[in-house]
């Protein structure tokens, strides 16, 4: 109300103004077209009644007095030219010498002669102040032109000034005391107003949209139409938010179950399928007679061991209804673990890259060794079957930090898969239940580590892990 009060001063003032400086240009138009007309009679009278005959050459001997005769008559001040611009005669006192610095210019003159009514008004401005200047033809008898008349106008808005100052003046008195009682009604009709709205907000603050939190229904007296509307809108939006809170939770805690189990399913699928190639591949290359056979046996078993202890660690975490299993910090050789973790792939393909014997980091073997398995098979998945295969792993230290990375030669990772890429079962590949990245993120961003990748499709992906080597210590739980 208060801004439509300021606008409607604004555009009144605004119409006002202009309205105002059409009517002064409006009045000095008529005025100077009325003392011209005046002047021209005047001429006319006086070329017809004397015995000069009416030429070029004549009219400083015709208006050598008349000129100021018709001035006092006509109050007004003028001066006639030649057809050429020079100054013949003026009602104002002027020695010869001046009469050069009264000549027209050549553009004035061309503006004359082109004009359909052979008139040209000019407007100028000289000290702050407005004027206009009139040429138009002196005519004989037969409508010959034999002179040029120039009226100089100054227009003076003194005094319309003065009443369009005064008008809004007037005008402000009214719309301040407008404003006034606008701001008033303003203040008590808001205060009306946000008193059930300030209620209502309140309410709405305090929903929960969540089971096991009871949500109060609104009681209002006193209050407009459309207030008990949104009243009754709300009511009943609380009694459908109990049902679907409801609804929600038994859903959610099914969905809950429901992504353990994939998660659970295929954490023990991956270790199961590098344990199926090592028993298939130390059963091809078996020979009693090697004598290095004791020392494969022992790598056979300590490869096997650790894939049963990983599934042990997550059967154990599955059935204490917890997360996957639990950090169990140590400082690691970096480059020896990842080493550990390629010897269950027989892909002769895979390479290892690293220019330090030893990197160390405080992580956990467990979680480190998944984390580069299901890299390395990701990327092996990647790469179509006709195409030479190549797999390059690389750890090296960056200051605090240790990175990894796992480079393919596979398909690539599309652009309008980016950015889903580490979503939990978004997969692009015929089987799996693509948990295996979302996984991998977590734990890196529990080890306030970082993972990206580049991938250029059709050519191949680089995933980067980067671990710090120093773990951030936990504060003891009160």
């Amino acid at each position: 109300m208060i801004l439509l009060v300021l606008v409607a001063f604004v555009l009144i003032a605004g119409v006002t103004i202009l309205q105002y400086k059409q009517q002064s240009e409006e009045y000095h138009r008529e005025r100077m077209e009325r003392k011209e007309d005046q002047v021209i009679a005047s001429i006319n009278y006086t070329l017809e009644t004397t015995t000069w005959p009416p030429t070029t050459e004549n009219l400083k001997y015709i208006f050598r007095n008349e000129i100021y005769k018709i001035s006092d008559v006509q109050n007004v001040s003028f001066n006639i030219y030649d057809l050429e611009g020079n100054l013949i005669v003026s009602s104002k006192p002027y020695s010869e010498e001046d009469s050069a610095m009264f000549r027209l210019d050549t553009l004035t003159l061309s503006k004359i002669a082109m004009s359909p009514f052979k008139r040209y008004v000019e407007k100028h401005l000289a000290a702050g102040d407005r004027y206009r200047s009139s040429y138009s033809y002196i005519t004989d008898m037969r409508f010959k032109p034999i002179g040029i008349l120039n009226i100089p106008y100054f227009e003076d808005d003194t005094f319309n000034n003065r009443e369009l100052r005064s008008f809004l003046f007037r005008l402000g008195g009214v719309y301040v005391f407008i404003l006034i009682i606008a701001i008033f009604l303003a203040y008590f009709i808001s205060k009306y107003i946000t008193r059930s709205l300030k209620t209502i907000s309140d309410k709405l603050q305090d929903t929960r949209f969540s089971s096991g939190v009871q949500n109060k229904r609104i009681i209002l007296d006193h209050a407009s139409e459309e207030i008990y509307n949104l009243v009754n809108a709300y009511n009943s939006m609380v009694d459908a938010l109990e049902d679907s809170a409801v609804k929600l939770a038994r859903s959610e805690r099914e969905q809950a179950w429901r992504e353990m189990a994939r998660q659970v399913a295929h954490e023990i699928k991956n270790p199961l399928t590098p344990m199926r190639l090592s028993v298939q591949s130390f059963q091809r290359k078996f020979d009693p007679s090697d004598p290095e056979m004791e020392k494969k046996l022992n790598e056979f078993s300590r490869t096997l061991i650790q894939q049963i202890d990983t599934m042990s660690s997550i059967a154990s975490a599955f059935s204490n209804f917890a997360s996957m299993p639990a950090q169990q910090n140590e400082t690691l050789n970096v480059v020896e673990i990842v080493k550990l973790a390629l010897d269950i792939f027989t892909e002769d393909y895979i390479v290892f890259s690293t220019y330090e014997e030893e990197v160390t980091a405080r992580l956990d073997r467990t979680q480190l060794i998944r984390v580069i398995t299901n890299l390395v098979k990701n990327a092996i998945q990647s790469i179509p079957e006709d195409r030479a295969p190549k797999v390059v792993v690389s750890v090296f230290s960056e200051g605090d930090h240790v990175r990894i990375t796992v480079a393919d030669n596979g398909i690539g990772i599309l652009e309008e898969n980016r950015d889903k890429i580490f979503e939990p079962k978004f997969t692009t590949k015929t089987s799996g239940m693509g948990l295996g990245l979302g996984m991998v993120k977590n734990i890196v961003e529990n080890y306030k580590g970082s993972i990206n990748f580049t991938s250029q499709p059709g050519r191949g992906t680089v995933f980067g892990i980067v671990f710090p080597k120093e773990q951030p210590e936990e504060e003891p739980k009160k």
